[in-house]
């Protein structure tokens, strides 16, 4: 049935008949758009019928837009908020790692 569509699909999107589409890359697709629409990854997951978030953090993974807007909305470090001692010249730093 999805070739079936899939042909048909191609007669109005050329471009098509050089892709593959198979029920799992419609799969695959549903789930990166869900995440990049911004839907919980853990709903994602139970959507597909993940026992696990590691197999459903492949989806995640993969998709470099999602990736890129999220580094963009990251501010830069700011001139105060850098270290200007060695971090072996920092007391507070220091006792936190000699905690450890």
């Amino acid at each position: 049935m999805v070739e079936r569509h899939a042909a048909r699909a191609c007669v109005q999107v050329p471009s098509m008949s050089t892709k593959q589409v198979s029920p799992h890359v419609i799969r695959h697709s549903t789930a990166t758009h869900l995440l990049r629409a911004g839907v919980d990854i853990n709903t994602v997951r139970a959507w597909l019928g993940h026992v696990s978030l590691t197999t459903t953090n492949i989806y995640a993974e993969t998709d470099l837009e999602t990736k890129t807007r999220a580094l963009a909305t990251c501010a830069p470090p700011t001139a105060e908020g850098m270290a200007t001692k060695h971090w072996r010249q920092q007391p507070d730093l220091m006792a936190f790692l000699h905690g450890l």
